[in-house]
C-alpha cells in the first residue's frame, strides 16, 4: 500500500458531483491517472449507504494498491476494509476517530489512518499535536464544494510547512489552471475535487496535476 509521506494526489469521490451509479468508473478513471490517495465522501447520506459505496470500490483501490479513506464516518473503516477515515473541525477528536476506525483491528499491525480538516495555521498545528496522521489545509479559494466556508488564501501555506511535519494536502478551489500559484506558496500536495470530477478526461486531468508535482517534488530535492 502506497504511504502517505509519498502521496502527493488526493482524490475525493464525492456524491456531490458524481452519481452513485458511476462511482465506480469515476473512481477507476482517478486511478488510472495516479491519484495516491482516495477518499468516499457523500454529504447528506447516511451510514448504510456510505458503507454501501465504500463496499463498492475497496475492491478497486485495493488493486491500485491506494489507500481507500472513509469521511465522516471512521466507524466503517472496520467493515469496509479502508485504511482510514477523515473528519472536520466538528468531528470526533483524532483519538477517538481513530478508535472507532481501529477497534476491530486490534491486533494488527497496520494502524489506521486518520486525517483531520484544518483551516488556520493554528487549527494545522494543533492537530499535528493531536495525532493526526496527515491534515487537509483549506480552502485556499472558494469552492462550492464548501458552501458558506470563507477562503484562507495562500499566505500561509509555506508557515505550514514549516511547522508541521506530517503530510499536508492543501485543498479547496484548486484547479489546473491556479495550481502554479499553490505550489510557488510552498504547497507539496493537493487535493482537487471539483474540477478533476467533472473533466471530461479525468484520468488525463489527473495525470497532468500529478506531473506537474512530481516536478515540483524534484526541484525541492534539488
Amino acid at each position: 500500500m502506497k504511504h502517505l509521506s509519498d502521496a502527493l494526489l488526493y482524490g475525493i469521490l464525492d456524491l456531490g458531483y458524481v452519481a452513485a451509479d458511476d462511482a465506480e468508473r469515476v473512481t477507476e478513471s482517478m486511478l488510472a491517472g495516479g491519484v495516491d490517495v482516495l477518499q468516499v465522501r457523500a454529504k447528506g447520506a447516511d451510514e448504510v449507504e456510505v458503507e454501501a459505496l465504500a463496499n463498492r470500490l475497496c475492491a478497486l483501490t485495493e488493486r491500485a494498491d491506494v489507500p481507500l479513506i472513509v469521511n465522516d464516518f471512521p466507524q466503517l473503516v472496520p467493515s469496509v476494509g479502508a485504511q482510514g477515515a477523515h473528519v472536520g473541525q466538528g468531528d470526533f477528536s483524532v483519538a477517538d476517530a481513530r478508535w472507532r476506525a481501529g477497534r476491530a483491528l486490534a491486533g494488527e499491525v497496520a494502524q489506521p489512518l486518520i486525517g483531520k480538516s484544518t483551516h488556520s495555521f493554528e487549527q494545522a498545528v494543533a492537530a499535528e499535536a493531536e495525532g493526526a496522521d496527515y491534515i487537509g489545509f483549506g480552502p485556499l479559494f472558494a469552492t462550492p464544494t464548501k458552501p458558506g466556508r470563507p477562503a484562507i488564501g495562500l499566505d500561509e501555506i509555506r508557515r505550514v510547512h514549516e511547522a508541521v511535519r506530517i503530510p499536508i494536502f492543501c485543498i479547496g478551489g484548486i484547479k489546473l489552471e491556479n495550481l502554479e500559484a499553490v505550489l510557488a506558496a510552498g504547497a507539496r500536495r493537493v487535493v482537487i475535487v471539483s474540477e478533476m470530477l467533472r473533466a471530461p478526461d479525468i484520468s488525463g486531468y489527473a495525470r497532468r496535476v500529478k506531473a506537474r508535482l512530481g516536478v515540483q517534488r524534484g526541484d525541492a530535492m534539488r
